[in-house]
């Protein structure tokens, strides 16, 4: 039963049609260039897209009030339980390649850090004493000022829609498994793009929506998966240029991506000019400090960490596939 629901029928090709957007689709795990060159059908092959869901409508998860407190339990076992099947060591040094960490001496923000492990592969580049970590949850960045390679970081609490940080302040931006709570990713974007200097680089780690159903029913109940349009999109609009998308995954997936990944892709994006983003935004879509009625704040996180849970079994899933299903063989 299990078997016959998870598995599904993963598209060779989609075709879209008034675009504005061009792009070359390489293989599974590669690299997508995008240019707004001219309007054209786009074809790709097993992109990570779906029915139409507006980011403008947050799950039950994207909200700040709701994942701060997923995270005040999840924080105690997410680098033993939660990493293994989703985020491993070797993911997050290909997803960090693009980010070009080139010299020691970058001032590099890690927005939504939370435990550190993303910054474990930032400061095997960067001196730490150049790098802040920052994140709402005080229990995750608890969890970050136990690791020995972190003692020099900057660590503080904050918001990724609107972040401490002077204009023009860091030469890398990187967020990785942040996007998915944020109310108003294009908000976060435009952050992204208002912190960095001239010449700087962004770098957004973060889920890819699935295509088969069941998984779709469960990521849209849980939090925010984006479609991979979507992120480019977010930072063309921020004022970014020569943006990419690496599409990264666990090696036994062996690629297949139709359950949707919560780390799925690595988009990058270089600031032309300094100064603040050209895209004007109107008020934020959350305001923390708002009053919320407390059955409707319970019953949307149980209902949220319910959808969790279906994402922390997927991984365990591919794993058994990949052991059993042949070498060379789809799964």
């Amino acid at each position: 039963m299990a078997s016959s629901m998870l598995s599904g029928a993963t598209p060779t090709r989609l075709a879209f049609s008034g675009s504005n957007f061009h792009f070359r689709c390489f293989p599974q795990k590669g690299l997508l260039c995008y240019s707004k060159n001219r309007k054209a059908r786009i074809i790709a092959p097993n992109c990570s897209l779906s029915s139409a869901r507006p980011a403008s409508q947050p799950r039950f998860i994207q909200h700040k009030q709701e994942a701060f407190w997923f995270y005040r339990f999840l924080s105690i076992v997410y680098d033993h339980i939660i990493n293994p099947g989703h985020w491993t060591e070797d993911m997050r040094d290909d997803a960090l390649e693009p980010a070009d960490l080139s010299s020691r001496y970058m001032r590099v923000v890690d927005v939504g850090g939370g435990t550190g492990f993303t910054t474990l592969g930032i400061v095997k580049h960067v001196d730490a004493e150049n790098v802040t970590i920052l994140d709402q949850s005080p229990h995750q960045l608890a969890k970050a000022r136990q690791k020995v390679p972190l003692k020099e970081c900057k660590i503080i609490e904050g918001d990724a829609e609107d972040l401490p940080f002077p204009t023009d302040y860091a030469d890398r931006y990187v967020s990785a498994g942040s996007i998915e709570y944020w109310p108003d990713p294009q908000r976060g974007i435009k952050e992204a793009y208002r912190v960095l200097k001239i010449g700087g680089k962004a770098c957004v780690i973060g889920p890819v929506h699935p295509t088969f159903w069941l998984s779709r029913f469960f990521a849209d109940m849980w939090m925010l998966f984006p479609k991979e349009e979507e992120y480019i999109e977010w930072f063309e609009k921020a004022g970014f240029k020569d943006v990419k998308l690496k599409r990264i995954g666990p090696k036994w997936y062996r690629g297949v991506r139709r359950h949707g990944l919560i780390m799925g892709c690595s988009v990058t994006g270089v600031k032309p000019f300094s100064g603040d983003s050209p895209l004007k935004l109107g008020p934020k879509a959350e305001d923390v400090q708002k009053p919320v009625n407390p059955l409707v704040f319970l019953s949307r996180f149980i209902i949220g960490t319910i959808a969790a849970t279906y994402f922390v079994l997927v991984p365990i899933y591919m794993w058994i596939k990949d052991q059993i299903v042949p070498k060379g063989q789809p799964i």
